[in-house]
């Protein structure tokens, strides 16, 4: 069974993410634990605070150490080992499918939610093993970045998802696009399904389905076919297409 902690100035959040749609069925089922701690309970004054002023100078207020490490070893003295430790920060490397891949082999992770100006650095470098991106822009808190690696890792855990090609057909999972997809009216307001869909002839389905996403990701994320699992077939028609757009020009 998977386990992640996070650890939060705002659990009731995480709580109510976690308590919906897919990660929630799993949740109740036990096939994955979440447990999300607040972060105050952890402060040692009475006004529970957990930032201060930066030493310094500068703008905001920084997030103690002390609080933190509480939180932490109050987890792994629960456990009994030390568990891999997440840091949510726009200095992490930004996460992808493969390293999330990676982080579900674990059974237990635990994700710190940072706030305000950051974390004091000695926190950083005493307990975290790592820290993680979701992208290249900044946000208000850790909690969305941590939700985003909670439901991601989570769903690639046996059991969550009903069938294990729900997620081996989706986009990154493969190092590609996911293929376009259609459902019912086979007639939408003057457009159609493609004709290959209907046909039940699985190998032709299966032949269009990859040329597509191969055509996806060219014209979308060029930049995933570097680290893609190509065939040989696969780069005769991406040559092809190229060769073609640079005839067109």
């Amino acid at each position: 069974m998977m386990r992640i902690d996070i650890i939060t100035l705002f659990p009731e959040m995480c709580d109510a993410v976690l308590n919906e749609s897919v990660i929630g069925r799993a949740r109740k089922k036990g096939i994955v634990e979440f447990e999300c701690h607040q972060l105050r309970d952890f402060a040692y004054d009475k006004h529970k605070r957990v930032d201060d002023t930066t030493y310094g100078g500068g703008m905001g207020m920084l997030m103690k150490a002390e609080p933190i490490a509480l939180c932490y070893e109050h987890i792994c003295e629960a456990l009994g080992k030390k568990p891999h430790f997440i840091y949510m920060s726009p200095k992490g490397k930004v996460l992808t499918q493969t390293r999330i891949r990676q982080l579900a082999l674990l059974d237990h992770i635990v994700i710190l939610c940072g706030h305000y100006e950051g974390v004091d650095q000695r926190v950083l470098d005493e307990y975290v093993d790592e820290e993680v991106s979701i992208g290249d822009y900044v946000l208000t808190g850790g909690e969305l970045p941590a939700l985003v690696l909670a439901d991601s890792v989570s769903r690639m855990v046996p059991g969550v998802l009903s069938d294990d090609l729900c997620f081996e057909d989706e986009s990154h999972y493969s190092g590609l696009l996911e293929y376009p997809q259609y459902t019912k009216p086979f007639s939408w307001r003057g457009k159609e399904v493609p004709e290959v869909l209907m046909s039940g002839h699985h190998a032709n389905v299966e032949k269009w389905r990859r040329e597509q996403s191969l055509y996806e990701t060219l014209t979308k994320r060029p930049d995933l076919l570097d680290n893609a699992a190509l065939t040989d077939e696969d780069q005769k028609i991406l040559s092809r297409w190229t060769q073609s757009s640079l005839t067109d020009e």
